[in-house]
């Protein structure tokens, strides 16, 4: 049994031409969503230093700097996400 040139071209191009419809698409981020992202990763980092300040012993340097980190990444999402629409 013998496969002809043919017949492999024919099935490549059934494979490669996916519909567009199941093609993955790229969603566009926007402002508010990325100010959205922004605030809770911050939220989340003030959170995580003062779990892990509970359990483990750490420096003042090491709470201070997390905390600040957390909070300039909850102000960054204040500004970015004051956007005024236009009318």
């Amino acid at each position: 049994m013998a496969i002809h040139k043919d017949n492999c071209n024919k099935s490549l191009e059934t494979i490669t031409n996916i519909p567009t419809a199941l093609k993955m698409k790229k969603t566009k981020r926007t402002p508010k969503k990325n100010a959205l992202i922004i605030m809770i990763i911050g939220m989340f980092v003030i959170a995580t230093s003062q779990i892990i300040s509970h359990f483990v012993k750490l420096p003042d340097l090491a709470k201070g700097s997390f905390i600040g980190i957390g909070i300039g990444l909850l102000i960054l999402s204040v500004i970015f996400g004051n956007f005024k629409t236009s009318k």
